[in-house]
Parts: C-alpha cells; structure tokens; sequence
C-alpha cells in the first residue's frame, strides 16, 4: 500500500493544510490514511491526495488470521473490502476529503504544529532568557518541520509511541530527534512541551483539525446543497402544486415556495454552525499554570496563554481543567445535527413527491433499480441522504452529551471519544453529497402536478368562505362544509355555488375566475426573492449564484 500527499503552506492566521509526503509504504492498521485497492486521487484547494492499494502476498499492512469455513483461513488486509467503517471503505470516495482534517494523520500533524508554535512563543517572551530569539533561519527550519511534515515523520511519531506508549509525548521525542543538530534549537530542546500537559497539545489540535474541517470541507459542500435547493425554488417558483396538510389536499402552493422553505431554513441553521468559536486553553496540568509560574513567577501566564491561543485562530478559554471543557463542541454538534434533522426533513418531502409522481427522476445507462422488478427507478440517493443524516446525529448526539463531562479536573473517558469525531462529520457529509446528487437527478413532471390540481376543485372552500364573510354572507364556513366535506367537488358545482351567492359582482367575478392553478396566494414572489433572503440571513453573499 502507498499514500503520496501534498500540501501547501501554513501560515500563522491561515487555516493550515496537509504538508508535502513521499510515497511510503503503510504497515499498520494504525497508520493514518485508510487506503483501499483502487487508486483514489482527489485534488484539493492546497493539497492532492493519492491512494494507491494492492492486494499481494508481499504487501505490507494490518494482517490476521481468521477462521472461515471450519479449517479454512483467509488472510485478511485493510482495504475497501475489510474496513470496518463504511466510510472508510465503500464510502471513502464520497469522504476522503475530510481524511486530511479528521484522520490520525491530522491529529499527529496538528499536534507537531502545536508544540512548534509554542517553542516560538516562548522565543519571544523577553522574561525567558532560556529561550532567546531565534534567528530566520532557525525559525525556517522550524517552520519547515510543520509545511513539510510527511506521512514518513508520522510513521515515525507512531513508531516512537509504541516505545513511549504516550502519543503526545511522541511527538515531543520525535521532534526533539529533528532538532537535535540543528545547533540553536539544539540547545533549547527541553523547552519543547515546556510547562504543557498533554491536553494543551490535544485541546487545540482537535479545534484546529474541526476548524478545518468545518472551513476546507463541511461548509462549501452546504452552501453547494443550499444553492441547489435555492435554485430549484426559483426554478420551479409558478409552477402550482396541491399542498397536502395531514396528508389529505389543501391550499394549492408552488413547488418553488415548498423548497424555498428548505434553502432558508438550511441557510439559518448554516449561520448558526459558523458562528460557534472554536475554543481552546493553555493552562497547564490543572488550568492554574502552577508549573509555570514555579518556573518563572514574574510572568503574567495567562496573558500569554491568551496571546497563542488567539494566533492559531482560535478563541480563549481561561475558565478550565486540565481539559478545554468542550461545551464549543456539543454546541457546534447540536447546531449540525439541527442543519441535518431538516435535511432529513427535505429527504423525506423529495420521496414523497417522487412517490406521488411529481418528480421524474434521470436514469443512467446500466444503473439497476431492483434486483428483481426491472422497472424500479427507486429514490436511492434521498434515502442513502437521510439514513447517513440519522447515523450523524446519533455520533453527534452521543459526542455532544458525552464531551462537556469529564470527573473532577480530568477523566480519560474524552480522549477515546474525541478520536471519533469524524464519523458524525463523514456520516453528514455523505448526506449531502447524497442529496446533492439525488436533487441533480431530478424532473419536475408538471402534467402529474396538474392533473392533481384538476381533480381538486374542493380547495377552493377556503377562499370562497373567507369571501363571504367579508360581505356579511351568514354561516359562510357552515354551507361550504355542507357543499365540500366528504363529496364530490367540481368546478361546475363550484362555479354554479357561486353564482348563487349574494355578492357584489366585482367579488363575485373574482370568485368566478379562481382556479385550484391560480389560487397559491404570494407563493410565486416568496420563491422568486428567496436567494435575497438566504443572503441576509447569511450576512454576506455566501450563495452568490443564487442572486
């Protein structure tokens, strides 16, 4: 198995990306990238990946033995085929893109950034004389070691864990053999990890790799479903539709104004996630900095916490333990799985329009629909979206729940959990690569609609009592009950009910001309401006293709 990856340059107040790596090869299951038996190659804005997988006797990866038809055995090795999570395996084309941000790879990548970042701190603080300034190329070389950080240096970290049996201080020996002849870092290798606990290291690697993720990755891919969704509203913003309330028919609607509903509540639900702060601290092994300020009393610690927690983007926490308290991340988890309940909810309207005929959906030359009914064109793509969506939100869920608790000043029970953030994030953006790809596929089929519209004349009850009342007609609800409820609604009857109406002819005339077609109501202009709407809610023009 081989990965080759690439990447472009961090800078301070940018969001990072995955650093230049040399094809390799993997030998663990615990190595960062799952890799699978068909080449993958996926482009990023700053970075490409490259997955290259074989299945050979002289490969070298995770192998074991397993029992399988009685005496037979099987040599099983991580692939497409043997992944335990579907989104490492059968998925993995769909989610690679957060592989960068979310995998073991990430966490060790961001880690390294961390306690670089920090030894360079520390270098500025004139009340550490320990650690003077260093010079440009020695910030270079340390700089280097975070752009040109490769899956050889995480192998590496790995392989020193295994001794170490502590993956944060790994990092710190590994980083200890890279500087070890340069001849000024060398002489202040005992300040890497200087006065941290393992969770000042962890806390801002796991914001920094959600920021990404969140940045790079979950948010162009919503905005891309909300454009959609956008432009199906006012695509389709007079073409009339029967509404259907508990299911049975009601005030016609236009199928643009139902899906701009769903743009705008996406776009709302979308502002709220980015406008969660990814939070962190850097306050020792009890949130005191008790050791720091044993070491030299005279500095003003939190300050300075403050100062490197900000430079990496991130927001200031000072109230802590020796954990960040992660109430940002159940808030951030809780705003997603709200954005994916209405999803789910938008999944389900495109089924049942789908099921009612309203929507023709585009076949593809060799796709199957039914192992055993030919003529099956199934709604596969909202059906794969909604159940990703209710597998997200159950990670989601359990991590938003589970994150913010943690025994006294520290339990153990976060760093396991922590490791399986990705799932929700996989699981969700699954989800809307399905939609997306379901909502591509369809055609509005407007016959279906208007012969539903045609055979519902008795919509028109509404309008006609609401009338009445205004010109005093007594028992106006009461006689159309009489005419509609549980029979038989023609536009003759109806026309012939209003004729026989004490109206003025203006009303009546108005009366007359109503057709289940025309009676939508403002719905042709709410779906027309809905992209001025999404833009507000947004701030500024996120959906600039919707305008």
């Amino acid at each position: 198995m081989e990965a080759r990856v690439s990447s472009g340059v961090l800078t301070k107040n940018q969001a990072p990306f995955l650093s230049h790596l040399q094809p390799i090869k993997l030998q663990s299951l615990r190595n960062i990238v799952s890799l699978y038996n068909t080449r993958h190659t996926h482009q990023f804005s700053n970075a490409s990946f490259q997955l290259y997988t074989t299945f050979s006797s002289r490969s070298h990866g995770f192998r074991q033995v397993i029992n399988m038809s009685g005496d037979k055995s099987r040599e099983f090795e991580l692939s497409i085929l043997t992944a335990l999570s579907p989104l490492d395996g059968r998925y993995w084309g769909k989610v690679k893109d957060l592989a960068p941000y979310m995998s073991e790879y990430g966490l060790i990548y961001f880690r390294v950034l961390v306690e670089i970042k920090w030894l360079l701190k520390l270098s500025q603080i004139p009340e550490v004389p320990e650690v003077p300034s260093f010079s440009a190329e020695a910030q270079s070389y340390l700089q280097g070691l975070i752009d040109g950080f490769s899956m050889d240096d995480a192998l590496e970290v790995k392989r020193i864990e295994r001794v170490t049996n502590h993956d944060v201080k790994a990092v710190e020996y590994f980083l200890k053999q890279k500087c070890q002849s340069h001849h000024e870092i060398a002489k202040v290798l005992e300040f890497f990890h200087f006065a941290c606990t393992s969770e000042d290291i962890n806390n801002l690697a796991h914001a920094l790799m959600l920021k990404e993720a969140m940045t790079k990755v979950l948010f162009p891919t919503m905005d891309k479903l909300i454009e959609a969704i956008c432009n199906m509203a006012k695509a389709n913003a007079s073409i009339s539709m029967l509404s259907r309330t508990h299911g049975q028919p009601a005030s016609p609607t236009t199928l643009g104004k139902e899906m701009a509903i769903f743009a705008v509540r996406l776009s709302r639900e979308r502002q709220e996630i980015s406008q969660v702060e990814m939070m962190g601290k850097f306050a020792g092994a009890v949130g005191n900095y008790n050791a720091h300020l044993v070491a030299y009393p005279n500095i003003k610690w939190p300050q300075i916490a403050e100062e490197f927690v900000n430079s990496l983007g991130l927001k200031f926490n000072p109230y802590v333990t020796q954990i960040e308290t992660h109430d940002y991340m159940a808030k951030l988890y809780y705003a997603i799985i709200r954005f994916n309940n209405i999803l789910i909810d938008f999944d389900r309207d495109i089924w049942g329009y789908i099921s009612l005929g309203y929507f023709k959906q585009i076949t593809k030359a060799g796709e199957i629909g039914s192992s055993t009914m030919p003529h099956k064109i199934n709604p596969i793509d909202f059906e794969n979206s909604e159940g990703n969506l209710g597998k997200a939100n159950e990670d989601l869920s359990y991590l938003s729940m589970k994150l913010p608790i943690s025994r006294w000043q520290r339990d153990l029970t976060d760093s396991t959990v922590l490791r399986n953030m990705g799932g929700g994030l996989g699981h969700s953006l699954l989800a809307y690569k399905s939609a997306l790809q379901g909502i591509g596929k369809l055609q509005v089929n407007e016959a279906r609609l208007t012969e539903d519209l045609n055979q519902a004349w008795e919509v028109l009850a509404e309008p006609i009592q609401t009338v009445m009342r205004r010109y005093g007609v007594p028992e106006p609800y009461e006689k159309l009950k009489e005419l509609t409820r549980g029979r038989g609604v023609t536009k003759e009857s109806i026309r012939e009910f209003i004729e026989g109406l004490e109206l003025p002819k203006e009303a009546k005339t108005h009366l007359l001309k109503l057709t289940p077609h025309s009676y939508v109501g403002a719905a042709i202009e709410l779906a027309r401006t809905v992209d001025s709407t999404v833009n507000v809610i947004n701030g500024t023009k996120v959906l600039e293709t919707c305008s």
